[in-house]
């Protein structure tokens, strides 16, 4: 996606009280878009603009770009810059740092600790290790001494011997079983008299900002009565991505609601919003089998789902399967891949990253 358009989106999402002032927003951004007049619109408190240095660019030109990254700095913004700026020829933007990001995809591990040292002695800059696809580049960046991590290393799949699903978890697949056979409210109540940690986390998710209920739900029955149990399926699936649980990093969980809400948004828009709640659930149940550690066939052989939401998350067919592979394309940040995507969808991109954004918007409200 274009940065001016990535970027306008953005700092409209910033004037939402969900998000502005609660986290960190990295936009990367050309060097053309850092003299748009849109940033003056932003929130700088909490956004950072990643940066790339200037390809073979001669030593006038740097310093030419370095006057307007010292007045957008001025202005309140942090930048993050890739490892180039550790180069002699990027000396002077250093002190400009807040982030330095290393691309972990082109970086031997063994020499991790070494560039974490030399970035150490030329700046005071927070170190990212980027492109993160996997637990052991994890593992060796944390060693070497990165305090922050970007990648989808967290959500692969790591099949554990004989894993058991956890007794809350195993709660929560019952009672999904129990909602789509229509079990009576009392039989369901009863699972949640087992496990009262469940109970408070539903109503936690139903009483938060993103629900929008104009009165408190104090009981589970209050919620059957105001949600049906049609609706409760699609809370009940999101009690999976609960960090409380235990079990995957909080990370997944975060992820699987983002996805769930996206598809959710974009299904509306293509199919119906009957469907729509089908898609939340393939949405959160994506990363099913990373939450549970075991493989997606085994993890939905006890559970009785709707047949288009089997064939999206163990065939990848259906009319929910294309939703789902844009919304994966939209975390990879690939954008040629979501504007093809999208296109077959008959959507275009400001739909998309509307989506999108409002999905990470929302997903910050659950337990305010």
């Amino acid at each position: 996606m274009a940065d001016t358009q990535l970027l306008l989106n953005v700092l409209t999402l910033t004037n939402n009280k969900a998000v502005a002032g609660q986290k960190t927003i990295f936009i990367s951004c050309s060097h053309e878009s850092l003299d748009s007049r849109d940033l003056e619109l932003a929130t700088q408190g909490n956004m950072v603009l990643e940066v790339l240095a200037l390809p073979d660019a001669p030593d006038e030109l740097i310093q030419q770009r370095l006057v307007s990254l010292q007045a957008i700095r001025r202005s309140g913004f942090r930048f993050a810059f890739d490892d180039s700026v550790l180069t002699p020829a990027y000396e002077s933007w250093v002190p400009l740092a807040s982030f330095i990001k290393f691309d972990l995809s082109a970086v031997e591990a063994g020499s991790l600790s070494a560039l974490v040292k030399l970035a150490k002695s030329k700046s005071n800059a927070i170190l990212i290790a980027g492109n993160v696809e996997t637990a052991q580049q994890h593992v060796h960046a944390s060693s070497a001494g990165f305090p922050l991590f970007q990648g989808q290393w967290f959500s692969q799949l790591v099949l554990a011997p004989a894993q058991k699903v956890r007794p809350a978890q195993a709660s929560i697949l019952q009672l999904i079983n129990m909602v789509r056979q229509q079990a009576s409210d009392e039989d369901i109540e009863e699972v949640f008299k087992r496990e009262p940690t469940l109970s408070f986390i539903l109503l936690r998710f139903i009483n938060s900002a993103g629900f929008g209920m104009r009165t408190e739900v104090t009981s589970f029955r209050h919620a059957v009565m105001l949600l049906g149990h049609k609706r409760l399926f699609k809370w009940a699936a999101l009690l999976m991505t609960s960090a409380s649980l235990g079990g995957a990093p909080q990370a997944v969980g975060a992820t699987a609601v983002v996805r769930g809400r996206l598809m959710e948004l974009l299904t509306a828009q293509l199919l119906s919003n009957e469907e729509s709640d089908s898609a939340f659930v393939v949405g959160v149940f994506s990363l099913l089998d990373t939450m549970l550690s075991m493989s997606m066939e085994s993890a939905l052989v006890n559970l009785s789902l709707p047949a288009n939401i089997n064939d999206a998350l163990l065939h990848r067919g259906g009319p929910l399967a294309p939703i789902l592979e844009l919304t994966l394309a939209c975390e990879s940040g690939d954008s040629t891949e979501v504007a093809r995507l999208a296109s077959a969808l008959s959507l275009d991109r400001h739909q998309v990253n509307k989506a999108h954004l409002q999905a990470l918007s929302w997903a910050e409200t659950l337990g305010d």
